[in-house]
C-alpha cells in the first residue's frame, strides 16, 4: 500500500484538494464552561429550537460524556478536549502549580518571556508553552501547510490560548481582571499588533453597552427547575444587600472591579458572541475549502456557577440566554459560511458540585476543608518530630509538595517522609484517600475508577509527592467556596458534561455508550483526515461520523 508520500508532487496536491472539498470548512469547538450534563435536561424545554436543541435534533448526543482524568479544572479541561489526552501527556495538570524548579505557583499559561498586545496588563503575557502536546487544530495546521487559520475565542486567556494550540494565527480573550480595560487582547506570542478589526471593536461601545440591568429573561415564577431567588447559599455582589434579581451592573460595577461584573453575568457570553461573528467575518473564517478551526469558550457560565450554585435562578437564567447565544452563532454561520458546511461540538471543561452547604440542608453529606490548616499543622508535626521546619512547600491541587532540598541535606528518608504524612492526612474526617507516588515521582496504584483518574490527571515531572481525595461533595474551604460552588474531583458531578456533535459529516443519533472527553480530538482529526494530536490516547467516536 502506497503512502502519500510515495507519489508524484502533483498527485498529492490533486488528492488533498478532493479531501479538502469533502470536509468542512470550518470546525467550531465550543467549550462552555462550568456545564453539568444534566443543565440540558434540566432547561431543556425551556431552550428554544435553534440553540442546544438544534444540535441534539440535527446531531449525535453522547449522553454518557466523562472526564477520564483528575483535576477537572478549566486548564487541565480544554488542553485535553483539543489534545485527545489527559495532563499525564500534555502537562496542564491545573489552573494553577507549584513548579519544583522555580520554587513558586505558575498559572498553565502565563509566559514572561511575552509581551502583552493590547494591554499594558500582566493578564496579556499569556502563551501556550506549557503544554508539551499538540491540538487537533495544530495537526490541521500542518496537514493543511499552515493555510488552514486557527483562532482562539474567550474571556478567559486558558480558554482562549490552550484549545487554539501553539500554532494559531490568533488567541484573543477579553482584558476584564484586576481593573482591566476591557479590551479584547493577546500577547506577543501570536502577532505584534491587534488587526485593525480587533481594535476597531475595542473602540466600539459594545463591552459597556453590557453596563445594563441582568434581570430574569421570563417571569421569575416561571424558574421552576430552580430554588428560591432569596437564600443564603450564594454570593451578594458588594453594593447589595441580597442575591436577588435584579442586578444593575451599572450601578454595582464600582465595587466589583468594573469589567469583572459583565465576566461574571450572562452578558460576558453575549459578548464572547459578538466578537465571534465580528472574527468569524473578518478573518474570512470557513470561506474557502481548506479547513479553518474556530475555538470558542463561554466563560460565563463558570463564573455565574461560581457566584451562585447549580441550583440559583441565575445560573438558569445564564443558560437560557446562552441558548439564545448559539441561536445567534449557528445563524451567522448558515449565513456566512453556509448550513451544512461547517462541523460543530459543543462540550465542557468540567461539572459542578451543589453548595456544600445547601446539600448539608437537605441532610446529604458534604463539607469544606481547612487548607491552610493542614499545612500548617503538617508543618508543625514534621518539625516536632525531625526538627526541621518547612518540610512541606506547598499543597496545591490536592497534592501535597516536599522540599527535596531540605529532605536530602538533613539525610531524611523521602519514602518515609510520605508514609508518615499520609497516615496523618487519613486522620482528617474529610479526607477519604491519600496516595504516596514513587521515590521517581511516579504514580503507581491504578487499580480502581479514582486510582485511573488519578494516574492519568498525574505528571511526572510536575505533579506532587502525595495526592489526596476528599469525601464527595467537599471542597477546600475558602471565602468563595462557602457560597456558590466549585470543582476538581473525580465524582460524577464534576466529570459527566455534555457532547454533542453537529453539522457536516456527524450522523443524527444518540447513545449512552460511555465516551470520554479525550475521544473528541480523534473524532475531529478521524472527520478531517488529519494527523491525531501527537500525545492523543482518545478513540475516534467511528458513530457519530457518516
Amino acid at each position: 500500500m502506497l503512502s502519500f508520500s510515495c507519489k508524484a508532487q502533483n498527485e498529492v496536491s490533486v488528492n488533498q484538494n478532493k479531501s479538502y472539498s469533502s470536509n468542512p470548512k470550518l470546525v467550531v469547538g465550543i467549550v462552555v464552561d462550568q456545564m453539568r450534563y444534566d443543565y440540558l435536561t434540566r432547561f431543556y424545554k425551556r431552550f428554544g429550537e435553534g440553540g442546544f436543541k438544534r444540535m441534539i435534533n440535527e446531531g449525535f448526543n453522547c449522553k454518557n460524556n466523562h472526564f477520564n482524568f483528575i483535576p477537572t479544572k478549566t486548564g487541565p479541561g480544554h488542553a485535553s478536549i483539543y489534545t485527545g489526552t489527559t495532563p499525564k501527556y500534555h502537562g496542564i495538570i491545573g489552573n494553577d502549580w507549584f513548579d519544583k524548579n522555580l520554587g513558586y505557583d505558575v498559572n498553565c499559561v502565563s509566559d514572561n518571556s511575552v509581551q502583552p498586545v493590547g494591554t499594558i496588563s500582566e493578564d496579556g503575557k499569556k502563551s501556550p508553552h506549557r503544554m508539551i502536546s499538540t491540538t487537533f487544530a495544530d495537526e490541521n495546521r500542518l496537514f493543511t501547510q499552515m493555510h488552514g487559520k486557527t483562532i482562539g475565542i474567550s474571556i478567559k486567556h486558558r480558554g482562549a490560548i490552550l484549545p487554539a494550540g501553539h500554532t494559531a494565527n490568533a488567541a484573543y480573550w477579553w482584558d476584564y481582571d484586576h481593573d482591566g480595560n476591557g479590551n479584547w487582547i493577546t500577547s506577543s506570542f501570536y502577532m505584534n499588533d491587534l488587526p485593525k478589526w480587533v481594535k476597531d471593536f475595542n473602540a466600539s461601545n459594545i463591552s459597556e453597552s453590557y453596563f445594563k440591568v441582568w434581570n430574569t429573561l421570563y417571569d421569575i415564577d416561571t424558574y421552576i427547575e430552580s430554588g428560591s431567588d432569596l437564600n443564603t447559599f450564594e454570593r451578594i455582589f458588594k453594593g447589595k444587600n441580597t442575591p436577588t434579581f435584579p442586578y444593575d451592573l451599572e450601578s454595582l460595577k464600582s465595587q466589583n472591579g468594573n469589567f469583572k461584573i459583565i465576566a461574571e453575568s450572562p452578558f460576558g457570553n453575549s459578548l464572547t458572541t459578538d466578537f465571534v461573528i465580528k472574527a468569524i467575518d473578518s478573518e474570512a473564517l470557513g470561506e474557502d475549502n481548506i479547513t479553518d478551526v474556530l475555538t470558542i469558550s463561554y466563560s460565563s457560565t463558570d463564573k455565574v456557577g461560581h457566584d451562585f450554585g447549580v441550583n440559583a435562578i441565575e445560573t438558569e437564567d445564564t443558560y437560557l440566554r446562552l441558548d439564545l447565544e448559539l441561536e445567534r452563532l449557528f445563524k451567522a454561520l448558515d449565513k456566512k459560511v453556509g448550513k451544512g458546511e461547517y462541523t460543530v461540538f459543543l462540550t465542557a471543561d468540567h461539572g459542578a458540585s451543589n453548595v456544600p452547604n445547601y446539600l448539608l440542608s437537605k441532610k446529604i453529606p458534604a463539607g469544606l476543608f481547612d487548607e491552610s490548616k493542614m499545612f500548617d499543622e503538617m508543618n508543625a508535626f514534621l518539625e516536632k518530630k525531625h526538627k526541621v521546619s518547612g518540610l512541606i512547600l506547598s499543597r496545591i491541587n490536592n497534592q501535597i509538595f516536599f522540599d527535596h532540598n531540605k529532605i536530602e541535606q538533613n539525610q531524611l528518608d523521602l519514602e518515609e517522609l510520605k508514609e508518615t504524612v499520609g497516615i496523618q492526612l487519613l486522620k482528617y474526617r474529610l479526607i477519604d484517600k491519600v496516595y504516596i507516588t514513587s521515590e521517581i515521582n511516579q504514580f503507581e496504584s491504578s487499580n480502581g475508577y479514582l486510582e485511573s483518574l488519578l494516574n492519568k490527571g498525574h505528571n511526572q515531572k510536575r505533579s506532587g509527592d502525595i495526592l489526596f481525595v476528599y469525601n464527595p461533595e467537599v471542597f477546600k474551604d475558602t471565602e468563595w467556596n462557602r457560597t456558590g460552588t466549585d470543582h476538581h474531583s473525580g465524582f460524577n458531578y464534576d466529570t459527566h458534561v455534555p457532547l454533542i456533535f453537529f453539522g457536516k459529516g456527524i450522523k443524527q443519533g444518540e447513545t449512552l455508550q460511555k465516551t470520554e472527553i479525550t475521544d473528541i480530538a480523534p473524532t475531529i482529526s478521524a472527520l478531517l483526515g488529519i494527523s491525531l494530536p501527537n500525545a492523543s490516547i482518545g478513540q475516534p467516536l467511528e458513530f457519530v461520523l457518516n
